[in-house]
């Protein structure tokens, strides 16, 4: 495969894979509306089309325009929309479609591409566009990833868990950064030893190629870090980032509650571990990087953009309250 097109490309998992295709000499084209700041629009080796991802027309004029061998959806949030490109990029090398973790249905420990049940999507939650049907709408979008192998695409989808590195617009990781790079004391809900599989994002990308590559038409494969950690350990990597020390302090929830906070307030709390199978992937040849690399580079990028997390802030004078309980105990 020579030429990629990536549906999104611009912002975060995508703007990675761009990079990762350039880097393995692929000839690349993004397809997006032009609402978000291009990264690439100083860069001749990469073409931009502009177009809206849901209008079928423009999808079809971009399959003409660039006769891609391989195509990334990095922005299909809906069934119709998966099953309108499998159609479009039909004699496409490969159609790669990012899923999600979120996907799975039942709470297993790991989770398996080819054992645990996916989400139901009801018609209505398949045209929804609340977060309470994320996981939903994209189960059925792997449904229709098995539909269109069926019928001879080269259909692949890709599951991610919660994803993190350099550019992550959603902030999610940026708020427990700036915890330790500004405290020297940091509130944790629990006793530290929540699990919330992550992936890092430059390995996300690998994956969305290494499958494109090497994968199966149909088939689904799951992506996160090789090595698992807990919230704790988390923060030990981004104090040692920091090249700091901190001081985890662990409140239970009737701790927290003297200050009115639980612990879904605080991000990146999950009760039940969510933790992805990632053999699959990992025979196909992909590998994670180094926690502490990816980390480092995470670290760095966070403290040199405007991003802090803020609006997952549960509030530091909370958590003063928080340990001025525990240190009376």
């Amino acid at each position: 495969m020579d030429t990629a097109l990536v549906i999104g490309g611009t912002r975060f998992i995508g703007r990675h894979l761009v990079s990762d295709l350039l880097d393995h000499d692929y000839d690349v084209t993004i397809f997006n509306r032009g609402n978000h700041e291009n990264p690439f629009e100083e860069n001749d080796a990469v073409t931009h089309y502009e177009g809206d991802r849901t209008n079928e027309t423009a999808l079809e004029r971009a399959k003409q325009e660039v006769e891609p061998d391989a195509v990334f959806d990095c922005v299909a949030y809906k069934p119709r929309e998966v099953r309108a490109a499998t159609e479009i990029f039909s004699d496409a090398e490969a159609y790669v479609y990012i899923s999600s973790g979120d996907a799975y249905g039942n709470e297993e420990i790991p989770k398996r591409e080819d054992e645990t049940e996916l989400r139901p999507c009801t018609m209505e939650q398949a045209t929804d566009d609340s977060g309470e049907t994320y996981g939903n709408r994209k189960a059925e979008g792997d449904r229709a990833i098995e539909a269109a192998a069926d019928r001879g695409v080269n259909a692949y989808s890709v599951r991610p868990c919660i994803v993190y590195g350099p550019h992550d617009y959603t902030e999610r990781l940026d708020y427990w950064i700036h915890r330790v790079a500004n405290y020297d004391r940091v509130v944790v809900p629990g006793d530290g030893d929540n699990v919330w599989h992550r992936a890092y994002v430059e390995d996300v990308a690998s994956a969305l190629r290494t499958v494109a590559e090497e994968g199966t038409p149909g088939e689904s494969y799951n992506v996160g870090d090789r090595r698992i950690v807990t919230i704790d350990e988390m923060l030990e990597l981004i104090a040692d980032a920091l090249d700091t020390d901190i001081d985890i302090v662990h409140a239970g929830e009737r701790e927290l509650s003297a200050a009115d906070l639980s612990p879904d307030d605080f991000i990146l709390y999950r009760d039940y571990p969510h933790v992805l199978d990632t053999d699959k992937l990992a025979n196909l040849g992909w590998d994670s990087t180094p926690l502490a690399e990816a980390m480092e580079k995470t670290v760095a990028e966070s403290l040199d953009s405007d991003r802090d997390g803020s609006e997952y802030d549960p509030g530091r004078d909370a958590e003063e309250r928080v340990l001025g309980v525990l240190d009376t105990l």
